[in-house]
């Protein structure tokens, strides 16, 4: 019996009741850089995705069970419900609801099957950013995810989405601080700000916020093989219209932001939606989306919209904000090395930073400090990337 009493943890587990529900951890069904998860069945039959930690260092008990009371009581119908956890030992497990459609990105970007609807990317997208919107304001502790991805996104029927991973770099031991960068830095969704050392914020989520949102309109990653057969990872053949500018290939590599940056200066949104939808789109909610998602990926923090923002903007009750031609410029340089480091097979981190120093001494930087172009701004809770992710 513990000695310390600590208000709101949700159900405590034994590990040999976790090892039984799983049938000895053998039905995988995901894995990450916390550990991996397993389907199970507890005792009252209900279906479950265990969560085992192995790959980061074990907090104390008392520190850990501290965290797992303010996760487990973050409630909201677009975040995944995290229904209890076992902390016996060094075995350190998580107990959420089972999401019987899996992730985002087995779905979008899958090589066969059926195609994901417009409708349903589309409630998708609001669905994620009200479970965002939740994590920065609604919560009484704020939660910045720090790794937004299509991963991350679970599905359930009627493909309802809901966020998973929120909260969990809390529960890193103090030692394991420096492999915050590892787990937590996907190449892609990274903000500028993380490659820089720069200050970290809920921003910092809306980019990587953005960058699923370009996923979500071309139904493939935003760094892909131009001209991909199925069998070559690019989900399904880019459109001849979306790649046609040399200036979003690199070679062979289509970098898709881009590629919206450049068919929005033209105006031409639906041409950038996914050709397997053959047309089954609503033009007015592809722009909608481009334009939020460019609106998310600002170079410059404070120039991206909150989440409380982009949901109002997504569901009509804000005018959609314009995307700021001189805070995207560094798109340009980005996709370049990206590009050249998915060609490699290489981290791309170190890439990514040449490349933005060399966009602003090219482009320039301006100072936006004192340029609040959100109606729904909300002061930023700043940490330093240094302090979440060690030194590098």
């Amino acid at each position: 019996m513990d000695a310390f009493y600590i208000p709101g943890l949700p159900q405590r587990f034994d590990y040999e009741e976790l090892d039984e529900a799983t049938d000895r951890f053998k039905m995988q069904i995901g894995s990450g850089g916390f550990g991996s998860v397993y389907k199970g069945v507890l005792s009252d039959k209900s279906v479950v995705a265990v969560k085992k930690i192995t790959n980061v260092g074990i907090q104390g008990k008392r520190d850990f069970c501290t965290e797992i009371a303010i996760i487990g009581n973050v409630h909201h119908v677009n975040l995944v419900k995290l229904r209890g956890f076992c902390a016996q030992g060094r075995q350190r497990l998580l107990v959420y609801e089972y999401m019987n459609r899996g992730s985002l990105d087995r779905t979008l970007f899958a090589s066969s099957g059926p195609v994901l609807e417009w409708q349903e990317r589309f409630e998708i997208a609001l669905g994620t950013a009200r479970g965002l919107a939740y994590l920065h304001t609604g919560c009484e502790h704020k939660i910045i995810h720090c790794d937004v991805k299509p991963e991350n996104i679970l599905l359930q029927d009627q493909f309802q989405a809901k966020i998973s991973d929120f909260g969990l770099s809390k529960l890193l031991g103090p030692e394991q601080s420096s492999l915050f960068t590892t787990m937590r830095g996907t190449r892609g969704y990274l903000a500028p700000e993380w490659l820089t050392n720069s200050a970290i914020s809920e921003k910092t989520d809306v980019y990587s916020y953005g960058m699923v949102l370009l996923e979500l309109v071309s139904g493939r990653k935003n760094c892909s093989i131009k001209s991909a057969s199925p069998s070559q990872g690019g989900g399904h053949s880019t459109t001849t219209t979306t790649t046609s500018s040399s200036s979003a290939q690199f070679g062979g590599m289509v970098y898709f932001p881009l590629v919206a940056l450049e068919m929005h200066e033209q105006r031409r949104y639906v041409e950038l939606a996914d050709a397997r939808l053959e047309g089954r789109v609503r033009s007015e909610e592809v722009e909608k989306l481009v334009r939020v998602a460019l609106c998310c990926v600002h170079e410059e923090p404070c120039l991206r919209p909150s989440m409380v923002s982009v949901v109002g903007m997504l569901e009509g009750g804000i005018s959609l904000g314009e995307p700021r031609m001189e805070s995207l410029n560094f798109l340009r340089f980005y996709g370049r090395r990206f590009a050249e480091a998915s060609i490699l097979g290489e981290d791309g981190n170190n890439e990514q930073r040449e490349a933005l120093l060399n966009s602003r001494q090219e482009y320039g930087t301006s100072n936006y400090s004192s340029t609040i172009s959100d109606p729904q701004y909300i002061p930023l809770s700043f940490i330093s990337s240094q302090q979440i992710s060690g030194p590098r």
